[in-house]
C-alpha cells in the first residue's frame, strides 16, 4: 500500500494542489484525470521519487518497486533493442554474478576460521535467500514475448536502438517496465506511441498481470477497459471516485449539480444577510443579531463551482468545391526501399464522400501509401488523387510547415473566414490555447503545442479530401470529441490513420487493412473490424 499524505506543491507563489491525500492499493488501477495544467504529470512525478513536493510526503513499503513511464525519455544508444530490454533484469543478474564471485573466492581461500571468511558466508546466504526466493525466469524468453507484444518483429531485437524513432524508444523503456513486475506502474500517456493491436496487448497486461497501476491518457477507450478507480485533479484539490472513466464523468456532473444548487443557495443566504445588515445597522435592539450575521458572513467559506468543460463547442469544415467521383484511386502499386518491401500489388479506389480508415501495425505502409497518394515519393504503379480534389492533409510533421514569426492567433486569423472568425478565441481555447497562450509566437511553441495549433489551422481550411495521420496524439480528449464531431459533419472524403479505437469508432464504412505487404479492403465499418480483430489479434499475440 502507498500512501500519498497531505502533499502541496507551489510555483512562484503559485499553489498548484494543496493538502493532497490518497492511498493506492495493490490492485488498484487508476485514471489520473484533470485538465492540462492541472498538476497530474507533477503529481505523478512526486510519487515517482523524481519531484519534490512542497509539503507532505509519499510513503511506501521499503520494498517496494515503482516503475515510471515518462512521455518523453530517451534510451541509450550503446547497445541494441534485446539488451538495452534485458536491463530490466539487471538487479536480478548482478546478484547471479556477486554470488558466484563470492563463491569463487571461497573456494580459494583456507581462512576458514577468520571473519572475513564468515562475513562472506553470510553475504552470500542473504544474497541467496532473495536470489532464489525470485520465481525462476526464462529470461530471455521473457524479453523476447514482451518486446513482441508491443510491437517489434524478431528481426528488430538486435538492431541498434540509434536505428529507432523516440516512439520506438518509448516502447522499449515500456518493455522494461514491464519485465521488472513492479508494485506500482505510473503511465503518463503511454498510447501515444503504439498501435491498435499494441494498445490491446498492453491493457490485457496491466489488467490480468500487473499490480497497481496509476496511468494519466487521453485515450478514453484504453482508460475505460483498464481502470477501477479515476482521481480527478482540479482547481487545486482531488475527487477520488471508485468508478472508470465513462461512470466517473456521470458522477462528475452529478457533483457539479450539486456544487450550482448548494452555491446558489449560499448566494441567497449571503444576500439576504446582507440586506438584514443594511437595513437594521444602528438599530439597537437588533444589534446582536446584526453583529453575529457579519461575522458569520467573515467566516463563511464561498462555494466554488468546478471549472465548466465547454466541448458543446460546435465546429463545422468550411464549404468547397465538390470534387470527382474517385478523389483517390490507386492500381496495382508498389513500394520497397532497397530489399525491404512496405507493401505490393496495392489497389483501391475511394469515393466521393467515403470516410475510410488505415489500419494495422506500425511499419505496415499506412504513411507511406499516404505519402504516396500526396506524391511525395516515389512508388511502382498507379496513384493519384482525381479531379478537382482540394486536399486538406496532417501529417504527424505538419507542426514543422508552420510559420515561427506568427503568433497562435495569427496563425489561425490569417485563413479563417466568415462567422468563424467570432469564434476563433474560443476555439482555441478548447484545443488548449488559452489567455496569454493565444500571443505566443509559434517559434517558442512546444512539439505538441505546434501539433494541435496545426489541427486548428486545418479544422478552418475549405477542402474536400481530408486525410489524417495520428492527429489526436497530443489532444485531451474535450478536444478529440470537438476534432471528431467535426469529421462526422464533414461532407467530403476523409482518409483516417488512428490507433485511438474511441475515436475511430463511428467515422469511416470501409477499413483498409495493412498486413504482410498487402492492403486488404474490407467492406465494414471500424467498429466491426476492431470488435472481429481483437480476438484474432489477443490470439495471434499469444494472450
Amino acid at each position: 500500500m502507498i500512501s500519498v499524505d497531505n502533499i502541496a506543491v507551489e510555483f512562484s507563489g503559485q499553489t498548484l494542489f494543496k493538502d493532497v491525500s490518497f492511498v493506492i492499493n495493490e490492485t488498484d488501477k487508476i485514471a489520473l484525470m484533470g485538465k492540462n495544467g492541472a498538476g497530474k504529470s507533477t503529481m505523478m512525478k512526486i510519487i515517482a521519487g523524481l519531484q519534490q513536493a512542497t509539503k507532505g510526503h509519499v510513503r511506501y513499503p521499503k520494498e517496494a518497486v515503482i516503475a515510471y513511464l515518462p512521455q518523453h525519455l530517451l534510451t541509450e544508444d550503446n547497445c541494441t533493442v534485446f539488451e538495452e530490454t534485458s536491463k530490466a533484469f539487471g538487479k536480478v543478474l548482478e546478484m547471479k554474478v556477486e554470488m558466484e564471485r563470492l563463491n569463487k573466492e571461497l573456494e580459494t581461500r583456507t581462512d576458514y576460521e577468520s571473519k572475513e571468511y564468515m562475513d562472506i558466508i553470510d553475504k552470500v546466504s542473504q544474497l541467496g535467500e532473495v536470489y532464489y526466493s525470485i520465481e525462476e525466469v526464462n529470461y530471455d524468453a521473457e524479453v523476447e514475448k514482451t518486446l513482441e507484444g508491443i510491437g517489434f518483429r524478431r528481426e528488430d531485437f538486435h538492431r541498434p536502438t540509434s536505428e529507432f524513432s523516440g516512439g520506438w524508444r518509448m516502447r522499449i523503456e515500456l518493455a522494461k517496465i514491464l519485465l521488472q513486475k513492479p508494485d506500482l506502474i505510473l503511465l503518463d500517456e503511454p498510447t501515444n506511441h503504439i498501435d491498435i493491436e499494441s494498445v490491446i496487448w498492453l491493457e490485457d497486461f496491466l489488467v490480468n498481470k500487473a499490480k497497481a497501476v496509476l496511468v494519466i491518457s487521453h485515450d478514453r477507450a484504453f482508460i475505460d477497459n483498464i481502470t477501477n478507480r479515476t482521481i480527478e485533479v482540479t482547481m487545486g484539490r482531488i475527487y477520488d471516485y471508485k468508478a472508470n472513466y465513462s461512470h466517473y464523468l456521470q458522477l462528475r456532473e452529478d457533483r457539479r449539480s450539486h456544487q450550482v444548487k448548494a452555491f446558489k443557495e449560499q448566494q441567497k443566504f449571503i444576500l439576504d444577510s446582507k440586506r438584514f445588515i443594511e437595513r437594521f445597522k444602528g438599530t439597537y435592539s437588533k444589534s446582536n443579531q446584526v453583529n453575529s450575521r457579519e461575522r458569520m458572513l467573515e467566516k463563511l467559506e464561498i462555494i466554488e463551482i468546478d471549472e465548466i468543460d465547454n466541448s458543446a463547442l460546435k465546429l463545422k469544415f468550411p464549404s468547397c468545391n465538390r470534387s470527382g467521383d474517385y478523389p483517390v484511386s490507386v492500381k496495382d502499386l508498389s513500394k520497397k526501399y532497397d530489399d525491404l518491401v512496405v507493401f505490393k500489388d496495392a489497389n483501391m479506389a475511394i469515393e466521393r464522400g467515403e470516410k475510410v480508415s488505415f489500419v494495422g501495425r506500425n511499419g505496415e505502409g499506412k504513411s507511406t501509401m499516404i505519402k504516396a497518394i500526396m506524391g511525395e515519393i516515389e512508388v511502382d504503379g498507379e496513384c493519384g488523387l482525381g479531379h478537382n480534389v482540394e486536399v486538406g492533409y496532417f501529417a504527424q510533421n505538419q507542426a514543422s510547415l508552420l510559420d515561427p514569426k506568427l503568433s497562435v492567433f495569427e496563425t489561425v486569423d490569417e485563413i479563417a473566414k466568415g462567422e468563424v472568425r467570432t469564434q476563433l478565441k474560443n476555439i482555441l481555447g478548447c484545443f488548449m490555447f488559452s489567455g496569454e497562450d493565444i500571443d505566443k509566437k509559434v517559434s517558442v511553441l512546444s512539439g505538441g503545442e505546434r501539433t494541435r495549433l496545426a489541427m486548428v489551422k486545418l479544422l478552418l481550411e475549405p477542402v474536400n479530401l481530408l486525410i489524417l495521420d495520428e492527429p489526436t496524439n497530443h489532444l485531451d480528449i474535450k478536444s478529440k470529441d470537438i476534432l471528431k464531431e467535426a469529421l462526422l459533419s464533414f461532407d467530403g472524403t476523409l482518409i483516417l490513420v488512428s490507433h485511438d479505437r474511441d475515436f475511430l469508432r463511428g467515422l469511416s464504412q470501409k477499413v483498409f487493412e495493412f498486413k504482410d505487404k498487402r492492403v486488404i479492403e474490407h467492406f465494414e465499418t471500424i467498429d466491426a473490424f476492431l470488435e472481429r480483430n481483437r480476438a484474432e489479434s489477443l490470439k495471434a499475440l499469444g494472450l
